[in-house]
Formats: structure tokens, sequence, C-alpha cells
């Protein structure tokens, strides 16, 4: 009676995810395989659609993604982190101090690359009338790949660095308070506390944001498309999906795609997850 009583429970749940993740899954994998237009009927046509992983287009994609991940996974955890430490020390404004570190969490990507938009834009730039008074006039940040990918990482950065404090502010008040005690009773600098007990008890916590934002960043999409419509070399991997679907109209080779990035998240996910795991292990033997 409890066994059947649980699976009642855990049914809805299941129909959800059969329905929104297994069979979207297995619709794509078997699109992967068949030359499917837009429009017009399919057929089959084996592993020719994976021809599309090592085109020139899909590896530039790639290396361009794997570079924006880099820098903005590195951006977002440091300000996040700094913020939770500072968010995290007693004081009379601490909550405002949270309140206005997360508000910007609360705004829509579209929305905040619009807003970004405006204030990146060459002709109307505000930044630019700052850089003239240091004798950098006209920059223009989006006007190729490299301006490109750090004018959207730092978008990114002001966007989520907020959330992430949250979620790093949860590992830290996490961590027993008596071990800093001992710490300070033992004669241990700050800094010797943060290498030895902070960030050792925080690695699942960073293990979590690291999954989350590597994730989050390979899949990038609005930001680009919205600041510079994945031209100019910053077409993520994403875009070239939605190129391929969209404007070549051949739903067989973005599936393709989609396959080989769902691999490339699967093996970087599951290191991240093991690496989780490890640290877990390493403090329930300790």
């Amino acid at each position: 009676m409890r066994r059947s009583s649980g699976f009642l429970y855990a049914l809805p749940m299941a129909v959800i995810v059969a329905v929104l993740f297994v069979v979207p899954l297995g619709l794509m994998a078997w699109m992967s395989l068949n030359d499917w237009p837009l429009l017009g009927a399919s057929a089959p046509n084996g592993v020719a659609n994976y021809d599309a992983l090592g085109e020139p287009l899909f590896t530039s994609a790639i290396i361009f993604s794997l570079k924006y991940t880099l820098v903005a996974t590195v951006l977002v955890t440091l300000m996040a982190f700094g913020l939770a430490l500072l968010a995290q020390r007693p004081g009379p404004l601490v909550a405002v101090f949270r309140t206005v570190f997360f508000l910007p969490a609360a705004v829509g990507l579209a929305s905040a690359s619009l807003l970004f938009y405006g204030m990146f834009h060459q002709d109307s730039s505000p930044l630019n009338v700052v850089a003239a008074l240091f004798g950098a006039d006209g920059l223009d940040w989006l006007g190729d790949g490299e301006h490109a990918l750090f004018s959207t990482a730092l978008l990114i950065t002001w966007k989520f660095a907020g959330y992430y404090m949250i979620i790093i502010m949860a590992g830290l008040q996490s961590i027993n308070p008596l071990l800093y005690e001992a710490a300070t009773l033992e004669g241990a600098t700050r800094w010797q506390m943060m290498r030895r007990i902070t960030l050792p008890l925080l690695r699942p916590t960073m293990a979590l944001v690291l999954v989350l934002l590597v994730t989050s960043s390979l899949l990038a999409f609005d930001q680009f498309f919205i600041l510079t419509g994945g031209r100019h070399g910053t077409a993520t991997v994403v875009i070239g999906i939605y190129r391929e679907a969209f404007t070549s109209q051949d739903l067989g080779r973005a599936a393709a795609i989609s396959v080989g990035v769902l691999a490339v998240l699967y093996v970087i996910n599951g290191a991240q997850v093991r690496f989780l795991r490890g640290s877990t292990t390493d403090r329930s033997a300790a």
C-alpha cells in the first residue's frame, strides 16, 4: 500500500518529465537522423546531418561559445563571491545591500539586453562620453567578436551576480561558526581561514554555481541575438541552431547540432557533478 501510494505521488511529475523532456528528446534524436525540412515531408538520411558538426561555422561557434563561457563564468563567480562576502558581514544596512545586489536578477534578460544595447551603441553610448575624457574616442563596444564578448559578459555579470550571490550566501551560512572561532583562537589569519575553512567547505555550493553558469553560458542566445544579431563573429552555438532551423529551414541539421551540444553539456556537467560528489564524500569521511 505504501509503495503504491508513493508511486501515485510521483506519477504527476513523471508524466510532466516524460511529456516535456523525454518525448522531445526522443523526437530530436529521430529528427537528427532524417532530412527534415521546415516545410515538407521528411526522409531518412542516416547520420548525414551530423556532418554539420565538422563545418567551419559550427567550429567557430563552439570556440566562441567556449571563450564566452570561460569569461562569463569567471567574472560572475568572482563578483558573486565578493558580493556574498560583503552581504554576509553584519551591519545596519546589510538587508538594503542584499536587496540592491539582487535587484538586477529581477530584470528580464531581453529587457536587460536592450538596456545595455542602448548603453553600448556607438552613436549614443554614454560610456563613450566617459571614455572620451581619457582620450579613447568613439569606441565600438559591439563592433567585433572580442569587444562584444566582453561587453556581453559585463551585461551577464551585472544581471546574474546578485542571483548567484544568494546561492553562495546559503553555502556560507551552512558553515559552522565554531570553526572560525577555533581558528581565531589558534591565531589563524583571515586568508588562512578563507583557504583552509571557507573554500573547502564551500566546494559543493561552488560546484552547483559552476554547473548552472556553464550550462547557461554555453546555451547563450538572447543577449547575443539582441546585442549583435550573431554578426561580427559572435554567433553562439544556439544562434547557429536557430539559423539552421529557421533560416536554412533544415530541422534535421539543427537537431543534429543540438544532439552534439547535449553531448558536450553531458560531459562537462558530469565532470562537475563528479567534483561535487567527491567533495561531499570527503566531507562525510572527515
